[in-house]
């Protein structure tokens, strides 16, 4: 068997698949089973997915046309057991007695055709590309399969989408295809169920994205609850969407959300300060309501300031933070300021450390703003959002037919867009080992070779990489590259998570002032602050922007009182109060070796995630495992619960709970 060696998480759901099959009595010159449905069957089964087969044939795969003018590509749909409901494209690469299994009604489950792209998707329930020699018939060798599920807006699974040729195409990128052609179809199964009554919002990262397959796409109704979501959505905020309200995922008021012109793209803000841009559409049935003419009439709105008016001066400009605003008198924070400064003009990458939420991304922002690169892009790219087939693609663009599924136009690359401005590559320990190669040639060149073709193209760019990761120990585990770590290492910068930070009283009141309304003019309370110092913090800065959110729409224009804080926030004060004193605070990243102070800095307070408070490693894993049975026990399974009291996130708990034996994928 020959299985690629550089992806664990492949390897081992080939390697299940196959034990599988033996477990079904299948050896590997076993013949396929031709299982296959009646032509009055195969009728009713249409019809009861007469909505997958029409959003998948005529509203998803016109947008990949390039993909069925391969003449050696085919695209089959199949039902949640296999069974195929339609196909797509050309046959020529399927010999004749193969021609049987891909004629509608035909399943291709594992126990019929052992491991192979569908069946495999079926059972492990996650996109998966099967090699020829992967397959565990060699009769299915002659071809590879890409596959990803599509869910329906219950997240139970509805089908598959599966593309199988033979052609000797970078086949990653195929699978990313899939992936990105699976995730329309679910997008327009909500958008069909929901957009008649409900609001509808689709977002990304940049202005240039909104309108892609992978973008987040959120319902909601009239008072701003989430009704549905897609899987993007989710990863796009890292938030757990159910029933969640619009005023938790955003910094906007609700009647301005719902009044924004439709497809007018509107920037978002998350409580974590993160920028989003988004376009809404309203309900396509007008909803009546009853209106009680008996009300007074509002009061007319206020002029908008004038330039030589007198604004408050504590709220950012253009929605950026400056550097001035970003430390309130902490030490290490303020030396993280002083170093930028001083490299941001100079040829010289910066790598940021820090917790998710401490404010990465905030302060890059600040950064690009106050270097003379300013006039040019500031170009954010989160690794780890990008599905890992496509970060090559998205970074460093394409040629058209470059790939399986290529646009015909071809793709500049987000490196490109950043020519004279700042890449910003959050998350960069995310990044799949082929395309940091490519990467540390670009930073040695300063040209990029977008994908499928000969042609350099000089590229000037201001790197700042960011990571709640410790790279040097991803080094020694073999999962980032050596020679890259000292390319993005040049200025080490870590922000210190806000349960650390000396000057957490001045930030939490800034906070407030830039979240409040005018009318809400009364400062955090004495008691309310007493409360903030309890509490652990382990989302750091962007909990405490969704803290205040709540309790400044709680207190509506009162001052906030405890009861106006969410039930999660004592909770956490409570867990704290529990956890034994040897325990790592939540939320807390493996460290590298801290810097050493300045001449006349105070030193840092030791944290209890430091090295040199923690126990051998045997233990860590042991009390980390303990941790990590006693809270999924204690949330009952739930994912989103479990990670969130782990202070952790969900893939991390995904690869704690494989490793531990209680999820199979």
């Amino acid at each position: 068997m020959s299985i690629a060696t550089s992806d664990t998480s492949h390897d081992r759901l080939i390697l299940d698949s196959w034990e599988r099959c033996r477990a079904y009595g299948l050896d590997h010159g076993s013949q396929p089973g031709l299982q296959q449905l009646a032509s009055s069957e195969c009728k009713v089964l249409r019809e009861e997915h007469n909505a997958l087969v029409h959003t998948t044939g005529q509203e998803v795969l016109p947008f990949y046309e390039n993909i069925l003018s391969n003449s050696k590509c085919m695209i089959l749909l199949t039902d949640c057991r296999g069974q195929v409901l339609n196909g797509w494209g050309d046959q020529r690469f399927v010999g004749p007695r193969q021609k049987a299994f891909f004629q509608q009604g035909t399943s291709w489950q594992e126990r019929a055709h052992g491991t192979n792209a569908i069946g495999t998707a079926i059972a492990s329930g996650q996109a998966v590309q099967v090699q020829r020699d992967e397959h565990f018939l060699k009769a299915n060798r002659f071809m590879i399969g890409s596959a990803a599920p599509i869910f329906d807006v219950n997240r139970d699974l509805l089908g598959v989408l599966d593309v199988s040729s033979d052609a000797y195409l970078p086949q990653a990128h195929t699978l990313g295809m899939v992936k990105l052609m699976s995730q329309s179809v679910e997008n327009r199964l909500i958008i069909k169920m929901f957009s008649a009554e409900h609001f509808v919002l689709t977002f990304n990262t940049n202005l240039d994205n909104i309108d892609s397959q992978w973008s987040g796409l959120l319902v909601f109704n009239e008072a701003g609850t989430v009704i549905s979501a897609n899987r993007r959505a989710e990863l796009l905020l890292g938030y757990d969407l159910a029933l969640a309200s619009i005023s938790q995922l955003f910094d906007c008021r609700l009647r301005d959300l719902k009044n924004q012109p439709e497809l007018l793209p509107l920037q978002l803000k998350t409580p974590g300060q993160h920028h989003m841009y988004g376009v809404i559409k309203r309900p396509s049935q007008q909803v009546i309501q009853v209106v009680d003419f008996r009300q007074p009439q509002p009061a007319a709105p206020a002029p908008a300031p004038t330039p030589g008016s007198n604004t408050d001066p504590t709220r950012p400009r253009d929605g950026v933070i400056g550097l001035d605003q970003i430390g309130y008198g902490d030490a290490r924070v303020d030396r993280c300021v002083r170093q930028a400064e001083r490299i941001i003009e100079k040829d010289i990458p910066i790598l940021i450390h820090g917790e998710t939420g401490v404010g990465k991304e905030v302060f890059v922002k600040a950064l690009h703003q106050h270097s003379s690169r300013s006039r040019f892009a500031l170009v954010a790219v989160n690794c780890a959002a990008i599905p890992g087939e496509l970060v090559e693609s998205e970074l460093f663009g394409y040629e058209k037919g470059a790939f399986t599924g290529a646009s015909n136009k071809g793709a500049i690359g987000l490196i490109r867009k950043a020519h004279r401005g700042t890449l910003f590559l959050d998350e960069i320990g995310e990044m799949p080992l082929q395309a940091q190669a490519r990467l540390l040639r670009v930073l040695q060149e300063r040209k990029v070779t977008p994908l499928g073709s000969t042609e350099s193209y000089p590229v000037d760019i201001k790197l700042v990489s960011a990571t709640n990761r410790c790279l040097r120990s991803q080094v020694q585990d073999g999962h980032f590259r050596q020679d890259l770590y000292y390319r993005v290492t040049g200025l080490n910068i870590e922000l210190p998570p806000l349960r650390e930070r000396t000057d957490r009283r001045a930030l939490f009141q800034q906070v407030h002032r830039l979240h409040r309304d005018p009318g809400q003019s009364a400062p955090l309370s004495e008691e309310i602050l007493k409360l903030f110092d309890l509490h652990p913090w382990p989302g750091n800065i962007r909990q405490l922007i969704s803290v205040l959110q709540i309790a400044l729409a709680m207190a509506d224009d009162d001052p906030i009182e405890a009861w106006h804080l969410p039930d999660d926030f004592f909770q956490d004060i409570e867990q704290q109060r529990n956890a034994p004193p040897a325990s790592s605070a939540p939320g807390s990243i493996a460290q590298c070796p801290p810097h050493a102070p300045e001449q006349g800095e105070p030193a840092a307070q030791p944290s209890v995630a430091d090295a040199a408070s923690q126990p051998p490693a045997p233990l860590q894993e042991a009390a980390s495992a303990e941790a990590t049975l006693a809270a999924y026990s204690l949330h009952q399974g739930n994912i989103s619960r479990t990670a969130k009291a782990l202070g952790i996130s969900r893939n991390t708990l995904y690869k704690r709970l494989r490793d531990l034996g209680l999820r199979q994928s």
